[in-house]
């Protein structure tokens, strides 16, 4: 098994009578990794600690194999970062950005000007690299952030909540782009969200944070995989019918206030339903498969955040 891209080992981030992080100890491999969790989960406090942006109160980590406290700036060196907020310098044109990203990267200036405009490219801006960055919609601050954090050729790069504020076709755009980098460049990319979706689409990997914990990580094949042996259906009527026949038939039938059944079943899939309702003459019903374990896990770290009124 390859190196992992990022270790640590119990990391602790404590602001005041608030523990941001609590005893975080997590592996995780080389890929496209979802750092996934609601608002205020701890989620950016990580990512900080692992750049040095912040000083853990306890514990350490390794990143590409460097710690971040004995070797913090050779931990960072082949990191490329783009944060949640807005980090362009005004009055600098998006090419005289980049280019000057990459210099603060210790590259000369033709190579940083160079690479600059490939970057540029990759992400998709044209003529408009031209301009004041201020002038920039949300969109092309979203892609100048991503081609500063390419220009140095990292081997890891960090997003902190990359998709805000985008529309649909740049959402789409900016998705489409950091799923390649792993599979077309071999550039591990760490994407840290609160929407479910976003890290769905694109992942491999998930981390689930919430309450300054890890609760969850696994491949999303796996957690996909894994289901919760329930079922919930709709009938069209007679919903009465249904509960006598699927109780009389062993199961534990549950009626939820949006008028659905829960059903507790062995089955992942949804055949055996199918037949007892073409045996009882049942009505027709919309049938949900139960969640997989990411949406189950996902909806659980919500309401941890919401118990602890955490901030990250």
């Amino acid at each position: 098994m390859a190196d992992p891209i990022i270790e640590t080992q119990g990391l602790t981030k404590i602001y005041g009578t608030m523990r941001a992080l609590d005893n975080v100890t997590v592996s995780i491999p080389a890929g496209t990794i979802g750092l996934l969790g609601p608002n205020g989960a701890g989620k950016t406090t990580f990512l900080k600690c692992l750049l040095n942006l912040e000083t853990p109160t306890s514990g350490g980590a390794q990143v590409l194999g460097r710690n971040i406290r004995s070797n913090n700036r050779e931990s960072r060196e082949r990191v490329g970062y783009g944060p949640e907020q807005d980090c362009h310098i005004p009055g600098l044109a998006g090419c005289e950005y980049v280019t000057y990203c990459g210099q603060l990267s210790g590259m000369s200036f033709r190579a940083a000007r160079q690479r600059a405009h490939e970057m540029l490219d990759l992400v998709g801006m044209g003529q408009e690299r031209y301009r004041s960055i201020d002038t920039y919609s949300t969109g092309m601050r979203q892609r100048a952030k991503l081609a500063q954090a390419l220009v140095h050729d990292p081997a890891l790069i960090i997003l902190d909540e990359p998709t805000n504020g985008l529309d649909p076709s740049g959402r789409e755009h900016i998705l489409r782009l950091i799923g390649s980098l792993w599979k077309e460049f071999g550039i591990s990319v760490i994407i840290s969200s609160h929407l479910l979706q976003d890290v769905e689409r694109i992942c491999d990997r998930v981390l689930i944070v919430a309450g300054g914990q890890v609760i969850e990580h696994d491949s999303m094949e796996a957690l996909k995989a894994r289901r919760a042996p329930v079922v919930e259906l709709a009938p069209m009527a007679g919903a009465a019918k249904y509960i006598s026949v699927l109780t009389a038939a062993g199961h534990q039938v549950e009626s939820l206030s949006n008028g659905r059944l829960r059903v507790a079943s062995k089955e992942t899939s949804t055949q055996w339903l199918l037949e007892l309702m073409q045996t009882h003459e049942l009505p027709p019903a919309h049938i949900f498969s139960s969640p997989d374990a990411l949406q189950t896990l996902f909806l659980q770290a919500l309401e941890t955040s919401a118990q602890k009124g955490g901030q990250a």
